[in-house]
């Protein structure tokens, strides 16, 4: 892929003093659930706050919408189809250079703390000096399952979101408390000591991910609202789709919900886990000025993924619908507008060069064809040329699915299925699929080539297919994943793997 080609920015890279970077990451947060970006109930206060002293992006968007891919794009500023890590058994293995290694190898003091969903601990390994209650796949093998692509794989555990959901307190709320814990722990001792140079420190939240457990008090504020239904949720308003029909039957969430009641049942628990995070990620932001660090650190807030949230019938990931493609992302502190609101497109591929750019460190002559740009100098102005990508091979995927941006146009692409194709300014909603129309033939075909300048669809399929098949037979064949079945959610450190079971589809 060609190097970008970013138009200068107001703010000069070598006029830019190197700050301290915080960067805070939380788990499937759909970027509607978010004060600053115009939700109508939910209460996200120091998210807000951060918004109103930084640079809100409107159109951010992760390069997987699923977790281990998601984030071992966001550790190697690379694409998907260039690293092959594809799923959520196949996981960065610190084999592809990430921007921990470059911060690292320059001498700035590079900290993790919380969820990173690689394949094990070890810390230089993976980017860090090190890893501080890391959550990395489970057993170090993930979600084999998902690994099953060739048939209906049915995963029956998926229906008890419902039964999960509510007040009360998880693994993983107790998990992010601690998190945040030993993030304020750090930057009062750490964080304050001399560095020759500014230190990274990431930070990885799992909360809103499920299960949907909120603080008691959150819960019932958000259940007594009148939490509207999710958008084209009625059968007869979701859209009809090959792939989608398919992950609908291979993921059965919708299922377990029996009435509406259900349905804003659980929105409330999710509303009161995103308020729940915003606090917890407000004691962060506050122990960083409570130890005067505020002024010489700069800070970026975004998510690996969304969450469907019932629209289209969809709970979780996995599609490319804004809902669960789209992220929330804010970065905040010198050098970065106050109060500005960017609606170019990005994409959590940006953070590489933005993390090096924040701390003063060179890219290294390999990184020459990172497709990503500075948010720094998104933020100042920079437009780069490009078409932002998303892509899915991963659990319930019967083809693999590709998205980019286009000018205002949404385009979806779909292996060996029909293409779907969104004026995302005029309908931001994804309502009205203009794919197959003839007023749209020329857009459609623009866009399909604008895709195919950035990968060959159909090649970077069957390497995502192969690679899988060769991962089934690493781990001892098909029927032994269908025995071990599937994980239900990653535990935390320290716990076991909860396994539920699989089933053929008839």
């Amino acid at each position: 892929m060609p190097p970008l080609s970013p138009s200068t920015p107001a703010t000069p890279a070598n006029l830019m003093k190197p700050t301290n970077i915080l960067v805070i990451l939380s788990d499937q947060h759909n970027k509607r659930v978010l004060g600053c970006y115009g939700h109508p109930l939910v209460q996200t206060p120091n998210l807000d706050k951060l918004a109103a002293r930084g640079t809100r992006f409107t159109a951010a968007s992760t390069p997987c919408p699923i977790c281990v891919p998601a984030r071992a794009a966001f550790a190697t500023g690379r694409h998907v189809h260039q690293i092959r890590f594809w799923d959520n058994a196949i996981a960065y293995d610190g084999s592809v250079p990430s921007w921990g290694h470059r911060t690292m190898a320059q001498g700035h003091r590079t900290v993790s703390i919380g969820k990173l969903h690689y394949v094990s601990s070890a810390p230089k390994r993976n980017g860090f000096d090190e890893e501080v209650m890391p959550m990395h796949i489970a057993d170090g093998l993930g979600d084999l399952s998902g690994l099953i692509r060739d048939e209906i794989i049915v995963r029956t555990g998926d229906r008890k979101v419902p039964a999960e959901a509510g007040p009360g307190e998880s693994s993983y709320s107790r998990y992010d408390r601690d998190i945040a814990d030993a993030a304020c722990k750090w930057l009062a001792t750490d964080g304050k000591k001399k560095h020759d140079k500014p230190w990274v420190l990431y930070v990885g939240f799992v909360c809103p991910h499920p299960p949907f457990k909120a603080p008691p008090e959150l819960y019932e504020m958000y259940r007594k609202m009148n939490i509207p239904m999710p958008d084209r949720y009625a059968h007869a308003e979701r859209p009809r789709h090959p792939h989608l029909d398919a992950m609908r039957k291979i993921r059965p969430y919708d299922e377990g919900f029996k009435n509406e009641d259900d349905v804003r049942h659980v929105i409330a628990a999710y509303y009161g886990c995103t308020t729940y995070m915003d606090s917890n990620v407000g004691r962060v932001l506050g122990a960083l000025e409570a130890n005067g660090l505020l002024n010489n650190t700069r800070v970026i807030y975004g998510s690996d993924h969304g969450e469907n949230l019932g629209t289209r019938g969809f709970w979780a990931k996995s599609t490319l619908f804004e809902e669960s493609a789209g992220i929330p992302l804010i970065a905040a502190g010198p050098d970065i507008p106050q109060g500005k609101v960017v609606d170019t497109p990005v994409s959590l591929v940006d953070g590489f060069p933005t993390i090096l750019q924040a701390v003063g460190a060179k890219l290294d002559a390999a990184d020459g064809d990172l497709p990503g740009t500075s948010l720094i100098d998104i933020a100042n102005g920079a437009k780069p040329q490009r078409n932002v990508l998303a892509q899915y091979h991963a659990s319930a995927s019967i083809s693999g699915s590709f998205s980019i941006r286009h000018g205002k146009y949404k385009y979806m692409h779909y292996t060996g299925f029909a293409p779907m194709l969104f004026d995302i300014e005029a309908d931001p909603y994804e309502r009205n699929d203009l794919a197959g129309k003839p007023a749209h033939a020329q857009v459609q075909a623009e866009c399909a080539s604008a895709l195919t300048r950035v990968l060959d669809p159909d090649a970077v399929e069957k390497l995502a297919r192969a690679d899988q098949t060769a991962m089934i037979e690493r781990v001892g064949g098909k029927e032994r994943i269908m025995k071990r079945g599937s994980i239900h959610h990653t535990p935390p450190p320290g716990m076991a793997a909860t396994l539920t079971p699989v089933e053929r589809a008839e």
